[in-house]
């Protein structure tokens, strides 16, 4: 996944940032002199830092192991839940070994990651899997990012609808994974509210001859109320647009090429979000 090149280039880049944050401080509180010996004392303790980093040593070596980790992480547990959620009825269906297939090729997987995904949902529908211990994995490493949290349910949602709906038995499934990860039940029928909503607006469905209750699902599809106030629903559309965005996922561990579905969620969002503001007039 190239995580070394990536730590390095979080490291760099926050140091950079630290840089001309304290930079500017200096210039506030001691004059142009006062910020400089402030940005050359800064900038030595920054190489001391990266060079730390570097040898594995200091608190950033473990900050950069936890981005790794929760990518590594995020990855192994979408494919072996998506294994599981095959299984879900007792069994793997053809049809459902070639809906993963599908859904692999439609996230762009380079080879690598098509053939770890592979092993990964076999070892998920394998009898005996262990799902309770990938569960407390995905909160250890990846748990206090609300984003990957709800990542991994959309994943998972995706997975779930392949064919079309939702069982029985891969809705306890998909409940049980949302409360592991730290939703209530409330939150979790929320989001699969929102994505089922959303799911009416992919492609090219926006610009259709609009269904009866097109402007009901758009806003379920924000997860708002058609009696919130234009400044709610705003903040809402903006709020989904933020949480989405690939590269503030993609810096909080979701895998490069796992993005893809971030990137498709948008556009079902900003679909729904047209037909409600030109509702409103806005």
């Amino acid at each position: 996944m190239g995580a070394r090149k990536e730590e390095s280039m979080d490291l760099f880049n926050w140091i950079a940032r630290l840089l001309g944050g304290l930079f500017a401080l200096g210039l506030l509180l001691f004059s142009i002199a006062g910020a400089a010996v402030v940005g050359v004392g800064v900038f030595v303790v920054g190489i001391l830092l990266a060079l730390f980093a570097g040898r594995g040593r200091g608190p950033w070596r473990m900050v950069m192991r936890d981005t790794s980790a929760a990518r590594q992480t995020f990855f192994e547990t979408a494919f072996t839940l998506m294994g599981c959620i095959a299984k879900s009825d007792g069994h793997v269906s053809e049809q459902e070994v070639a809906l993963a297939e599908h859904l692999m090729t439609r996230l762009g997987l380079s080879a690598e990651h098509r053939k770890e995904a592979i092993a990964l949902f076999k070892r998920g529908a394998a009898t005996g899997f262990d799902i309770d211990a990938q569960l407390r994995e995905f909160s250890l490493h990846c748990g206090s990012h609300a984003n990957l949290r709800q990542m991994l349910m959309v994943f998972l949602f995706n997975t779930a609808t392949a064919d079309g709906s939702i069982s029985p038995e891969e809705h306890a499934l998909l409940r049980r994974v949302a409360l592991a990860a730290g939703f209530s039940e409330q939150q979790f029928e929320q989001l699969l509210r929102m994505f089922t909503a959303q799911d009416q607006f992919s492609g090219g469905r926006a610009g259709a001859t609009p269904r009866p209750d097109a402007l009901a699902q758009a806003y379920a599809a924000l997860g708002v109320d058609a009696g919130m106030s234009d400044r709610e629903v705003k903040h809402a559309y903006r709020k989904l647009m933020s949480q989405y965005h690939p590269d503030k996922l993609i810096a909080e561990g979701v895998p490069e090429d796992m993005v893809r579905i971030a990137t498709e969620r948008t556009q079902e969002i900003q679909n729904a979000w047209e037909l409600v503001r030109k509702a409103r007039g806005l």
